[in-house]
C-alpha cells in the first residue's frame, strides 16, 4: 500500500486501520448488540442480557488467551468495570436510563454486561497507546490530573443534589491539559494533536456508540423512543469521562507519560 498510494492518503489509511484495531473489544459489543437486537426472540429460555453478558466475558477471556490484550491491561480493564458498574448502578436508580428487558443477570435493574462497555473503552485506550506507541508530553502533576479526573467522576453523581459543575470542569481539562501533546507513531513517522482535541473526536465517536446503543433498544435514556437520536449534549459527558478513562489507565500504566516535552526520534508532523 505504501509503494502504490501517496503518502499522505497511506498514511491516513493506516491510520485508520490502526484505530480499527484498537477498537477490536468496542466493535465486538456493538456488533453483539446489533445481531442480538435482530435474532433474539422473546421466547428465548436465555434472555438477550444474559446472552451478551456470556459473549462480553467470552471476548475478554479470547483476548487474554490470544495475547490481544496483556494481563496489565486486563487490570486496567477491571478497573473500568468495577467504576461503570457502580455508576450504571446509580444512574439507572435515579432514572437517568434504564434497560427495559428482562434478564437473570440484572443487579437493581442493571445488566452485568453494561460494564464490559465502560470495559471496551478501557480496551480501546490500552489498546491504542501500544498501537501507536503513544506519549503525552508534557503532562501536568499526575496528582492535579488524578484530582481532576476523580472530581469529573464525582459531579456524575453529584449533580443531581449539588449544582452541576460540568462547564467548569471541561474548562479545567483544557487549562490542565491544553499544553499537553498527544504524540502517536504510523510507520516511521511521528505525529502529534493537541490532548483535548483528541478527547473531543473520540467523544463523537463515543456518541455514534451510543447510538447503536439505543437505537437497538440495549439501554434507553428517559423520554426517548429507539428512533430517536442520542442529544448532542451526552459527547460533553464522554468528553470528560474519557478524561477518567485516561487517569485510570495511568494508574497502572505511567511509562507514556512525561513532564518533559517529548522529542520524537523522526522529525513531527
Amino acid at each position: 500500500m505504501r509503494a502504490r498510494l501517496p503518502f499522505a492518503l497511506a498514511e491516513l489509511i493506516m491510520f485508520i486501520l490502526k484505530q480499527a484495531w484498537a477498537c477490536l473489544f468496542g466493535f465486538l459489543m456493538l456488533a453483539g448488540l446489533l445481531l442480538s437486537d435482530q435474532i433474539w426472540p422473546d421466547h428465548w429460555a436465555l434472555t438477550r442480557y444474559d446472552a451478551l453478558l456470556i459473549y462480553a466475558v467470552a471476548i475478554q477471556l479470547g483476548f487474554l488467551a490470544l495475547k490481544l490484550e496483556t494481563l496489565q491491561e486486563a487490570k486496567v480493564i477491571l478497573l473500568f468495570h468495577l467504576t461503570g458498574t457502580a455508576m450504571e448502578l446509580f444512574k439507572v436508580n435515579v432514572g437517568s436510563w434504564a434497560y427495559p428487558e428482562p434478564a437473570l443477570s440484572k443487579l437493581w435493574g442493571v445488566p452485568l454486561f453494561s460494564g464490559f462497555m465502560y470495559a471496551a473503552v478501557g480496551s480501546f485506550i490500552a489498546r491504542v497507546v501500544r498501537t501507536f506507541d503513544m506519549r503525552f508530553a508534557p503532562y501536568p502533576p499526575f496528582w492535579a490530573a488524578t484530582l481532576l479526573a476523580a472530581a469529573i467522576y464525582g459531579n456524575f453523581f453529584a449533580h443531581h443534589y449539588l449544582p452541576d459543575m460540568r462547564i467548569a470542569l471541561m474548562i479545567s481539562t483544557v487549562l490542565l491539559f491544553g499544553a499537553t501533546r498527544v504524540w502517536f507513531r504510523i510507520g516511521q513517522q511521528t505525529y502529534w494533536m493537541p490532548m483535548p482535541l483528541a478527547a473531543f473526536l473520540a467523544s463523537f465517536f463515543m456518541w455514534i456508540a451510543e447510538n447503536i446503543g439505543t437505537m437497538t433498544g440495549t439501554w434507553l435514556y428517559t423520554g426517548q423512543s429507539r428512533l430517536d437520536l442520542v442529544s448532542l449534549s451526552k459527547m460533553g459527558s464522554w468528553y470528560m469521562l474519557l478524561y477518567v478513562s485516561f487517569v485510570t489507565v495511568t494508574l497502572v500504566q505511567r511509562d507514556m507519560l512525561s513532564r518533559a516535552p517529548f522529542i520524537p526520534a523522526t522529525p513531527a508532523k
